[in-house]
């Protein structure tokens, strides 16, 4: 509660340090991913953006998956859908080069085709693959029970 209460009511002086916030992260987080399913989604998200001349979107294996498994491994514990957080992982994707970031985050789906065709069918998460985006990292792990969670994240260099 505390911590609460000072988050919200910060002074100068302590939103220097929230400013100065670290963005480091473990890369070989990028290898808990689930590759084989992530190349499918980043297939079909490609597929998708070519019928529309968009240019096609290149994996990103380091830094933004790594920071996509993350929030996925967020989720899992949280057992909910989230964008929770969002900010601090597109800050540290702009700190790295980036000059736009979306995210993509979805449950329960056991095909590339199955969320591919859910973000398809929604206007949002549509905007995002359609957008002038140039890499993409992946968060895709299965819970204890074996259902996957998604976050993917795009970003244009």
């Amino acid at each position: 509660m505390v911590l609460f209460a000072t988050v919200v009511s910060c002074s100068k002086d302590e939103s220097v340090v929230v400013e100065e916030a670290n963005y480091t992260i473990d890369l070989n987080l990028a290898m808990e991913t689930d590759w084989e399913l992530a190349d499918a989604v980043l297939d079909l998200v490609n597929q998708h953006r070519a019928t529309l001349d968009l240019p096609a979107i290149k994996r990103d294996q380091t830094y933004a998956s790594a920071y996509a498994v993350e929030h996925t491994q967020y989720m899992i514990e949280k057992s909910r859908l989230s964008h929770d957080n969002f900010g601090v992982r597109s800050q540290a994707l702009k700190d790295r080069g980036a000059k736009i970031v979306g995210e993509n985050v979805a449950y329960g789906y056991e095909t590339a085709e199955d969320v591919v065709h859910a973000w398809l069918n929604s206007p949002g998460h549509r905007k995002i693959i359609e957008g002038l985006f140039t890499h993409s990292g992946f968060g895709i792990i299965a819970n204890e029970r074996g259902d996957f969670y998604f976050t993917q994240l795009f970003y244009r260099k």
